[in-house]
């Protein structure tokens, strides 16, 4: 498949497994490949917003030396009310203390960049592209990326949101209704990997006020399945070139291992080599 101005980039997110994901990112941005159309959905949102604003590094620093400097992640941060990542730190006083966005190369950009959240009114996936106001472009990124459960609910406008792979885990769907046909899929795991059949299950108090965000948990799991799938029929076609770890993943979606974050992250950048 060719790559050019028509092929789009979806990014999935994974928690920490998207380590891989700034892997292959960060080749891309230094071997100069840009796409003009990235979407991306939870951790896949916030390691896509440092491709778009062109610069490579960046998250790496957060995902991974920055774990030395301030763990974010663990039950300390969850019983505090910030989630068990830290997303306070991580979204609003991270990037003005060590790593700033460059939200000037950002805004100028042509290129489109999309995030992913999941609506807790409706029970829907919401697509955002903001290319003006700062701030609200950091809380869209920050609920995009708001796990359920683990972390407080996220505002976008005033609209409580969580993680867009509660609504739309891999949003290639997304990316053909914007007229890319041909992309790059970025996934976090294994070749053949599959979610378990299984009934999500919450207390009753969890989620209480958001009966449609509760039911799109319970089948969740079937979605991503689905997806997938059809994945692998783009990917046969010639429609997709699919990137994935080929390494037995050894990250799970809130590992804080440096060793084993930075092992994914330069089995990324090395897959990404495939199509530089």
């Amino acid at each position: 498949m060719e790559i050019d101005s028509h092929t789009g980039l979806v990014l999935e997110g994974g928690g920490m497994r998207a380590v891989f994901t700034v892997g292959v990112l960060d080749c891309f941005m230094e071997h100069n490949l840009w796409f003009s159309y990235t979407i991306g959905v939870s951790a896949g949102a916030s390691n896509g917003i440092s491709y778009a604003s062109r610069q490579p590094g960046r998250s790496r620093f957060s995902n991974i030396d920055l774990l030395e400097k301030y763990n974010y992640i663990g039950l300390r941060h969850f019983l505090r009310g910030r989630g068990y990542i830290d997303m306070k730190y991580l979204f609003y006083i991270y990037p003005e203390q060590y790593y700033p966005l460059d939200f000037d190369t950002y805004f100028k950009s042509p290129d489109r960049f999309v995030m992913v959240t999941s609506n807790c009114l409706t029970g829907k996936a919401e697509y955002f592209e903001e290319k003006h106001d700062a701030k609200r472009l950091v809380d869209i990124c920050c609920a995009s990326c708001t796990l359920p459960v683990l972390c407080p609910v996220a505002y976008v406008d005033g609209i409580p949101m969580v993680d867009g792979g509660v609504c739309d885990a891999i949003p290639i769907q997304r990316a053909i209704d914007d007229g890319f046909r041909k992309n790059v899929i970025v996934l976090t795991r294994n070749k053949g990997y599959r979610k378990k059949e299984k009934d999500f299950w919450l207390p009753g108090f969890i989620y209480r006020q958001y009966p449609a965000i509760r039911e799109q948990l319970k089948l969740r799991y079937r979605r991503y399945n689905e997806v997938l799938d059809y994945i692998d029929e783009l990917e046969a076609k010639g429609d997709a070139i699919v990137i994935r770890p080929e390494k037995k993943i050894e990250v799970g979606r809130t590992t804080s291992d440096r060793k084993k974050l930075t092992a994914l992250y330069e089995e990324g950048y090395e897959i990404g080599r495939s199509i530089v």
